[in-house]
Formats: C-alpha cells, structure tokens, sequence
C-alpha cells in the first residue's frame, strides 16, 4: 500500500483494514495487545491455540501493514505538561500543507484533517498556560494559511479507550 503522507501514520482507511485480513485470530490477538502490549507471544499463542512463531509473524504483519502500533503511551499530567488543549483551525488555502507544517511542532500529537466548521483539529500539551499561550501564539497562528484558531483547553481527561475496533 502507498501512502500519500511524507510519514507512514498510525491509521488507515476502512478499505485498506478490509483488505488487511483481519481475521477472528488476528482481532483476538489485537484486543490481548490492547490490554497488555508487552504480553508474550507465548502466553497469546497458548490463548488463541497458534505456535509462538505463528503469533511473532501475525503482529510482524499487523504492524508492517500499518494496523497496530505498539507504543508506551504516556500520562502528560506526570511527564510535566499540566496543560493540554485541542486546537480548532480554519485554513485559507492548502489545508494538507498547513497539516504537513503542523507536524513539525514537537508540542503537537495528532492532527486531524475534518470536515466541518474546522479545516484541522490539533491536540497540543504544554508545561503551563504561558508556554501553550506560546505555542499558539509563536508557533501555530504563524503557519502560513492559517486563518483561524479556536483553543479548548482540557479541565481534565475524563477517560481514554484503547480497547476499540476489534469487536
């Protein structure tokens, strides 16, 4: 599969998962890395009855193809960022080129091309209100294209799945 990003991203279209394979094995794999992604291949493999070697080849495939990522997902609040906020942008020209340059910002996580009343949604985290006032300022609304941004700064994080898309 080729993709049209500079980066290989994390998610792929519906289409490309169809066509990905993913089978009833392959799903229960998915969903025990969901709950532990350092779980051993053996203790997958004598769950779901596959060898050892079986299981390794199913995640290499499910990786290599862009399906699943297995990463250490952070807690901000405890990494020093007390601020986290979602950035809605309106774009006056080339909205891929102001998400292309939207990437190069270490502060960013995920950026959203939308439809919808913002062209981009960003999620941005900073240590406290000066340096996300900074970013924005300094940073974001300097991109050339940027028309617009709207800040919604988070109060808390209420909850976060990682245990989708399997069922």
């Amino acid at each position: 599969m080729t993709q049209e990003t500079e980066e290989p991203g994390p998610l792929r279209s519906v289409q490309a998962v169809e066509s990905a394979g993913l089978d009833e094995t392959n799903k229960k794999i998915i969903s025990l890395l969901q709950k532990n992604g350092r779980r051993s291949y053996v203790s997958i493999a004598k769950e779901i009855g596959l060898s050892e070697a079986a299981v390794r080849l199913r995640v290499q495939r499910l990786t290599d193809d862009g399906i699943i990522q297995i990463v250490a997902v952070t807690n901000p609040m405890e990494m020093g960022f007390r601020r986290q906020a979602m950035v809605g942008i309106t774009v006056n020209g080339d909205i891929e080129q102001v998400a292309r340059d939207l990437r190069k910002i270490a502060q960013i996580d995920y950026i959203i091309i939308t439809a919808g009343r913002y062209d981009i949604l960003a999620e941005v985290f900073a240590s406290d209100d000066e340096a996300l006032l900074q970013l924005v300022n300094r940073k974001i609304r300097r991109i050339q294209g940027i028309g617009h941004t709207e800040l919604f700064t988070y109060m808390r994080l209420e909850s976060q799945r990682y245990d989708w898309g399997v069922a």
